[in-house]
């Protein structure tokens, strides 16, 4: 029995490990929290709902108070730590964590196996004299790092020591794409907005809305919002508005364009599926702002959808690789038997 430590900011850490999780031959009990934890629990997984993470504050799709977050981050990591050990105290077996800090850290102490998924290898969320604080935190996550059994990154690159490069880690579609259009009632061009699991990017729904209505007439097409577990919108007529789903892969191999945020797991999905898509980074947070501008993209992108929308709606390509998670899958089933 694997326990399968899930991160609970986002979504993304949740669907990339159902994805693991599809292929390995060994049952797993999942820790996380809120909206991950429903995921999870929705997809039959055995779950314990314990975590609860600060949230980010995002205003005008901006990252605010970004050290008060870090010094928030550290106290629910500490409770987190608590947390982990009262539940690995009780069940034997390996730890694998997706950017879970605390139950490696506590693995670290009990002498336990422990995998680590992470693309994340240091943070820069803070800058000046604050940015002193988050050096240290940095060091002390990457000795962790290094002493885990086996670091696994969903991406290309280098292996070296223990970090093992898999390449994208997405969840398999159950039919195909003409089959899931039909299912989800996909008749004209469809544009799926989606903004994860927490409500950081009402704004960016708010200026999609703002760019589809400013089409009209001009473009064929419906918009689609996936709004997650937290947000939740009025009824309009000029949206559909599925709420919280858990195949969000699906909706993205189905539609002909989606419009996100630049979470990890949304940008994998959309590439493997051939789904053209536009994707805004919270302005002030790394690793969304790294992530976009991979694919060409930065926040004041927002200003211009309109004319992103008409340029890439509709545009598929034939996808990547995305075989990280079976190769994933075999990693950590190497580790534990």
């Amino acid at each position: 029995m694997i326990t399968f430590f899930t991160s609970p900011i986002g979504l993304g850490h949740a669907t990339r490990d159902i994805a693991i999780a599809e292929k390995l031959k060994t049952d797993a009990t999942f820790v996380s929290g809120e909206g991950a934890a429903s995921l999870l629990a929705r997809k039959g997984y055995d779950t314990m709902d314990v975590y609860r993470p600060e949230k980010f504050v995002v205003e005008s799709g901006q990252l605010q108070h970004s050290f008060r977050w870090l010094m928030d981050y550290y106290s629910y990591y500490k409770k987190c730590k608590a947390i982990a050990k009262e539940i690995l105290e009780k069940s034997g077996g390996p730890i694998v964590s997706d950017e879970d800090f605390a139950s490696i850290a506590v693995g670290e102490e009990m002498g336990r196996t422990r995998v680590l998924i992470t693309d994340v290898t240091e943070t820069h969320f803070t800058s000046g004299p604050a940015s002193v604080v988050e050096k240290k935190m940095n060091k002390s996550m990457q000795k962790m790092m290094q002493a885990c059994d086996c670091v696994i990154i969903p991406d290309a690159g280098d292996d070296s020591g223990n970090v093992l490069h898999v390449g994208p880690i997405v969840r398999e579609a159950g039919a195909d794409r003409e089959t899931l259009r039909r299912r989800f009632g996909f008749g004209k061009n469809t544009i799926l907005v989606s903004i994860g699991g927490t409500d950081a990017g009402r704004y960016l729904i708010e200026k999609a809305i703002e760019a589809h209505r400013g089409l009209q007439g001009r473009l064929d097409s419906e918009l689609v919002i996936v709004s997650g577990p937290s947000l939740k919108l009025p009824d309009s007529p000029g949206y559909r508005n599925l709420g919280f789903v858990d195949n969000l892969h699906e909706l993205i191999y189905a539609a002909d364009l989606v419009i996100s945020l630049a979470g990890r797991s949304t940008m994998d999905e959309s590439m493997a599926y051939g789904t053209p898509g536009i994707f805004i980074p919270i302005k002030g947070h790394f690793e969304q702002e790294e992530g976009a501008s991979r694919l060409g993209y930065k926040h004041e992108d927002v200003f211009r959808l309109e004319s992103l929308i008409e340029e890439k709606i509709g545009r598929r390509n034939d996808g990547v690789d995305a075989g990280g998670a079976e190769r994933a899958a075999k990693i950590i089933s190497a580790l534990i038997e």
